[in-house]
């Protein structure tokens, strides 16, 4: 059985990083208006969850592949997280915020996990590497393609000596052609793709999507992909190599943007919160913020202009079906706009609640974190770190009627598990950990 998790032991105090004046002042806390985290057992029985004994070794680093290896611990993968010794992870130092001496961005990504620094480049780390990786089920990296490799940890070597093992390769543009060795970073690539090209006002400059969804994106294909992987181990016995990339999934990931330009010649366009497709589908100005509402049908625009008191539309020729509201949409979306303003956000959604059109408001996160629908999905869950004390992070996404998702290890410090699981799989005894630590092999 592993080791009890250290963050259960220690708690430290630390400024609350959401108050004014690094906590101090007349000003209260945000937290009190934040809605009650939960805070998770770690008592989950092992063999309920739904990956347990799957050993996941992660050598990636930032967000796409620890947020893959992030979603594999949620459903009870034992994840091995590999850094470089004396600096980590490289969002551990991107802050402010930090909270203790960790950073709020690597916080949100690494729950769940072990973590053990190792020097890649020297043989002694590399060998570790390779003995753990028998005793693994899957390896996820995110190195330039052929990095690897020239360290001996490639894919072809290692399912030599490791046949059965899911390598899952995630780069910013695969591993053929001549972007392969690029470095992949989110925005760089999602302005490749085309992300960028459709994102923004209609008349402004293109915009980088607030949170890095190509990143974030490619992970839950990482993710998904793994899953299949260890499927088909299933059947054969054997692993396989996984190529996952940036630009891939977010060309993908166009869709009918994709499609237009495809089977009909249209060249997309920003929009700004509008729709290329359908309209009324856009954020209109309140009297005092936004409001969100779409027509996604004709039936839901009946209803929409009765909810607002727009009843008149509906019978008007150019506004019967979503093509002629597409082809007179300027016209259409100032008679919407001038309705919208004469109310205040909250009057709007209390006039259209329980109707059948969609319809929200655009919150900040404060609003986000108590909303009562984000709430009732118990979203916002806390955890104990080692060095930070209470931390809150956005709980899974997804539920399961019968196999639970835990969250048993909070965001690691760096190195504190090498001791745990250099001992604990590789069967090390101390002298040797500490031979190791004093040649700055592991740390």
């Amino acid at each position: 059985m592993p080791r009890p998790c250290f963050g259960h032991l220690l708690q430290h105090v630390r400024k609350c990083a959401l108050c004014s004046n690094n906590g101090h002042g007349s000003r209260l806390c945000r937290r009190q208006y934040l809605a009650k985290p939960r805070l998770y057992s770690t008592t989950v029985d092992e063999k309920d969850v739904p990956l347990n004994r799957v050993r996941v070794l992660d050598l990636s680093r930032i967000l796409a592949g620890p947020y893959c290896s992030m979603l594999l611990g949620d459903l009870g993968a034992e994840v091995i997280k590999i850094e470089k010794p004396g600096v980590g992870d490289d969002t551990r130092s991107w802050g402010p915020p930090f909270c203790g001496t960790e950073s709020a961005y690597f916080l949100s990504v690494n729950r769940n996990k072990k973590s053990i620094c190792v020097d890649l480049k020297r043989p002694e780390g590399q060998d570790i590497i390779k003995e753990l990786a028998k005793k693994s089920d899957v390896l996820i990296e995110n190195f330039v393609p052929g990095k690897l490799t020239d360290m001996g940890l490639g894919f072809e070597q290692m399912s030599r000596i490791a046949p059965h093992l899911v390598y899952c390769s995630i780069t910013g543009y695969g591993h053929g052609g001549p972007d392969a060795s690029r470095p992949g970073y989110d925005v760089i690539v999602a302005a490749t793709a085309g992300l960028t090209h459709i994102t923004g006002p209609e008349d402004g400059e293109p915009c980088k999507v607030g949170v890095a969804m190509t990143d974030l994106s490619t992970g839950l294909y990482a993710h998904g992909a793994i899953l299949a992987a260890l499927l088909h181990r299933r059947k054969t016995g054997r692993g396989q190599h996984i190529d996952c990339n940036l630009l891939s999934t977010q060309v993908a990931s166009l869709v009918n943007i994709a499609s237009n330009f495809l089977n009909a010649g249209q060249e997309a366009k920003r929009w700004g919160t509008a729709h290329a497709s359908i309209v009324p589908y856009q954020a209109f100005k309140t009297s005092d913020g936004y409001v969100l509402v779409g027509a996604g049908n004709d039936g839901q625009f009946v209803d929409l202009c009765k909810r607002v008191g727009l009843e008149e539309l509906t019978s008007v020729p150019d506004y019967k079906t979503n093509q002629k509201r597409v082809e007179n949409r300027v016209k259409l979306v100032a008679i919407f706009s001038d309705k919208f303003r004469s109310k205040s956000t909250s009057e709007w959604l209390d006039t259209l609640r329980g109707s059948h059109c969609p319809y929200g408001p655009i919150n900040n996160m404060a609003q986000v974190f108590s909303d009562p629908q984000v709430v009732n999905n118990e979203l916002l869950q806390e955890m104990t770190h080692p060095t930070a004390g209470t931390v809150r992070v956005a709980g899974p996404a997804v539920r399961y009627s019968e196999t639970p998702t835990v969250l048993k290890h909070p965001p690691p410090t760096l190195g504190q598990h090498t001791r745990e699981v250099l001992q604990s799989l590789l069967s090390l005894s101390d002298e040797e950990v500490i031979a190791l630590k004093i040649d700055g092999v592991v740390a």
